[in-house]
């Protein structure tokens, strides 16, 4: 498989993308290997393929076919075959958030470090090991010994001359290392699409490492039903999308501790926050639930464990924090968002979503906090957008429309492969303020870009010429409309929410916009098609990842976690497709304009 390199033995009656995944090559399969998505483009360059599907023929232009390209989910070895995968069908090397608007925590970990210096044992000094260090120790409160402690306590307290230094959690040693070993704590933000991961000092609170993975589930489905949808479908799916998860936040902290000197089994604590389908699916709690009304929680509560319990490779006697959810798609991701940017302590009036394939929506006002959950789709993820694909080189993130000439700004400067999410916003926008299409969205004919494109109107960004892959980059109707799907189901869940708290735009103190897609999102875009309201720029802000900052407090911070607990508690969740008032809303919405 090309330009990768890299060989994969196929079975008999293997998609192409199947053999890619057993290769350990992560392809955008955001359909879940169904063929509609379009995104695992490859092109045959030695070999024969199983016969053109109706997937193919109705997703692959002429050109493409002509070219040999092929859907790799549907595509079938029948000889050996050479492919290329082009860089945008690549679910790899796309750029990852980890920053975020820093909100500190009084550091009051739940672990706590002691040094300890006992008496060698003699012949005159018979106590056992555990009874030397309780002695020593001289803790009113009662003290005991995890399993994998004990295992290597005894040669430990040898080699380091009977010294140590020893990390309790709740009344139990979970640790045992050499005097002045920092123990470590290990944050993440699990997203659909990304991780975030963070290594912490957990006595100071200082960030030593932070870096970003792609969520090697994107394989599997694009969005939470789609991998709820191949665990009840496949045998072994859940324990597959768990483990390759764990695999990846492994490496992950491991490559975190290398970047800081440090060692993985000095990580005592772990803070996984995800939304409530990616917690119950890492934790191994049954998800197939929360795919069906009324989309109840297996539990919602915060969860405690070991880590060997799931494979993480800690500490032996590590645990996990999963924070508690809100319902069954407002999860422990936007219980840290809300924690990391304070809006849920505020007696002021707040607005703050955290915008994904699944977009969470807080309204706080006067200490009270509603929340809701909008279906807006993955079109801010590059899919179901013709030539869409994730934020990698190469993706269209900016455009600029002036006197009909298109202006594009691409990730690192390279030949324009795709748009990403932010991109396509700002060509919607564009489109838009340069009248080439109208308020509902067509496409004027007689307006400079708009051609003929396979029987339907498109507007043509760039040229094959000028593209990285030798296609135009073209925007249709349809990538507009899943634009117009995704911005109405926001601003109408919004809008509800308001409403409920009794509030409307003009009592809106701060607009509180989180996540990647946020950070890249330009607001005057988002503004003109009528996503955000039209209010003063000044109250908008963009925080990075703030479910990462407030994993972090939640990593170093007993007081903060009380506070999750007491969030999810008070909050009052609407859930939309019930709500009277949201079809209304969400129709007006459809159109493009920041009234």
């Amino acid at each position: 498989m090309q330009p990768i390199g890299r060989r994969a033995e196929v079975k008999p009656g293997q998609t192409l993308l199947d053999a890619a995944r057993e290769g350990g090559i992560e392809m955008t399969a955001l359909c879940g290997g169904e063929g509609w998505c379009y995104g695992c483009r490859v092109r045959l360059e030695e070999g024969q393929l199983s016969p053109l599907t109706d997937a193919e023929k109705n997703g692959l232009t002429d050109a493409e076919l002509a070219l040999g390209y092929r859907l790799a989910c549907q595509a079938v070895p029948l000889s050996h075959v050479k492919i290329e995968i082009p860089p945008e069908s690549l679910a790899t090397a796309q750029r990852l958030q980890v920053e975020g608007k820093e909100a500190a925590a009084a550091v009051d970990p739940v672990v706590h470090q002691v040094d300890v210096t006992v008496g060698e044992a003699t012949l005159h000094d018979l106590r056992a090991d555990t009874i030397r260090l309780l002695d020593a120790l001289g803790s009113p409160e009662e003290i005991r010994f995890a399993l994998p402690v004990l295992q290597t306590l005894s040669p430990t307290l040898r080699n380091q001359e009977w010294s140590v230094r020893l990390a309790i959690r709740d009344g139990e040693v979970i640790a045992v290392a050499p005097v002045g070993t920092p123990m470590l704590g290990f944050a993440v933000d699990m997203g659909t699409t990304k991780l975030a991961g963070y290594l912490v000092d957990l006595a100071t609170g200082e960030t030593l490492a932070k870096s970003g993975a792609p969520n090697p589930q994107i394989s599997y489905g694009e969005d939470v039903i789609s991998r709820i949808g191949y665990t009840m479908t496949h045998e072994d799916g859940a324990a597959t999308l768990q483990r390759r998860v764990v695999e990846t936040l492994n490496d992950l902290v491991w490559r975190l501790c290398a970047e800081a000197g440090r060692e993985t089994r000095d990580v005592v604590e772990a803070v996984i926050v995800g939304n409530t389908a990616m917690q119950h699916i890492f934790a191994r709690l049954p998800a197939r639930q929360l795919a069906l009304a009324p989309y109840v929680a297996a539990a919602s509560e915060a969860l405690t464990f070991r880590a060997s319990e799931i494979g993480l490779a800690l500490a032996p006697a590590a645990y996990v924090y999963m924070p508690p959810n809100i319902a069954g798609y407002v999860g422990g991701d936007h219980v840290a968002m809300a924690l990391g940017t304070g809006a849920w302590e505020s007696e002021r009036t707040l607005v703050a979503i955290d915008i994904g394939t699944n977009t969470e929506v807080t309204v706080a006002r006067g200490g009270h906090v509603w929340c809701c959950s909008c279906a807006s789709g993955p079109a801010f993820e590059g899919a179901h957008i013709r030539d869409g694909m994730r934020a990698a080189p190469g993706a269209i993130e900016k455009v600029q429309i002036v006197d009909g000439v298109v202006h594009l700004k691409t990730i690192e400067g390279q030949p324009p492969v795709g748009i990403c999410g932010s991109g396509i916003m700002d060509v919607v926008s564009e489109m838009y303020r340069s009248g080439i299409i109208d308020r509902k969205g067509a496409l004027r004919p007689d307006a400079a870009g708009v051609e003929q494109n396979n029987g339907a109107l498109a507007f043509t960004l760039a040229a094959a010429h000028d593209t990285g892959h030798g296609r135009p980059i073209t925007v249709s109707r349809k990538d507009i409309n899943e634009i117009q799907l995704a911005k109405a189901a926001i601003r109408a869940g919004v809008e509800i929410l308001l409403s409920e708290a009794g509030a409307t735009y003009d009592d809106v103190d701060e607009f509180i916009i989180a996540g990647a897609f946020g950070t890249y999102l330009d607001l005057h875009s988002s503004i003109r098609v009528g996503m955000f309201p039209s209010l003063p720029i000044h109250k908008f802000s963009q925080v990075g990842n703030a479910a990462g900052t407030g994993a972090r407090q939640l990593l170093v911070s007993k007081a903060r976690r009380a506070a999750a607990s007491r969030l999810s508690a008070k909050a009052t969740y609407v859930e939309l497709t019930i709500h009277p008032d949201f079809s209304r809303r969400y129709m007006t919405a459809l159109y493009f304009t920041a009234a």
